[in-house]
């Protein structure tokens, strides 16, 4: 069986995308909790991570004695070993674009990153109203997003047709949206519902909430976890 590590889900995205992966495909796993406490080169997260990625980042997946790490690396691991799953489309096409978008999301989109981290429990609309208004590079982020969103096969479908590993790249950019709740179009918000219907992220965001924790150095715009809170 596969052993994934993963941070606090309130805020890693890199670690929602695998998780999301494996829980809507069925494929079953261990999963193993590493709390963030600090990033530093002698805190606890770091010197359990690094035993096993000389990166020292989350996520990990261990399979045996092969130990695979980068969220994009994972995924395409994942959906490799188990093809019945059919978590790359079989459309060459398609597949081709599923990875292009994966990758484009692994690789791009600073500045969502940066303004709008990833908070599953927050309500940070007031805060979201803002940096749209203020922020072009961020305009432009949401714009791009919204291009590739559009483009999926039918209205009602995941982005490459049926759920793949893409949908699971841009779950976490639909918790961003979600928590800052920028300006989208009809069309987005329906993807957005879709992703946020399945059953996996729906059990990623109520073991979100659970943790309770608060961790500063992940919360910009929150002085305490009372702060801000989603009902």
């Amino acid at each position: 069986m596969y052993t994934l590590l993963i941070g606090n889900k309130n805020y890693s995205t890199w670690s929602m995308r695998p998780w999301i992966l494996l829980k809507q495909a069925g494929i079953s796993f261990q999963e193993h909790w590493v709390q963030f406490d600090s990033f530093e080169a002698d805190s606890q997260f770091k010197t359990e991570i690094l035993k096993l990625n000389p990166t020292g980042k989350v996520p990990v997946l261990v399979d045996g004695e092969l130990v695979v790490w980068d969220s994009l690396a994972i995924c395409e691991y994942v959906a490799e070993q188990h093809p019945e799953k059919a978590l790359l489309p079989q459309d060459k096409t398609l597949r081709a674009r599923a990875r292009c978008i994966s990758a484009e999301m692994h690789s791009s989109f600073q500045t969502l990153r940066n303004l709008c981290p990833m908070n599953v429990e927050a309500d940070l609309a007031h805060i979201g109203r803002q940096l749209g208004a203020d922020n072009a590079q961020l305009r432009a982020d949401v714009a791009r997003i919204e291009q590739i969103w559009s483009e999926r096969p039918a209205e009602d479908s995941f982005l490459c047709g049926e759920f793949s590993l893409a949908d699971a790249f841009y779950a976490p950019v639909v918790m961003r949206f979600e928590c800052f709740k920028l300006p989208l179009s009809a069309s987005s918000q329906a993807y957005m519902q879709k992703i946020l219907s399945l059953a996996s992220v729906q059990q990623w965001i109520e073991e979100a909430r659970q943790e309770q924790m608060f961790v500063a150095f992940d919360e910009p715009y929150r002085k305490s976890r009372d702060e801000y809170l989603k009902p």
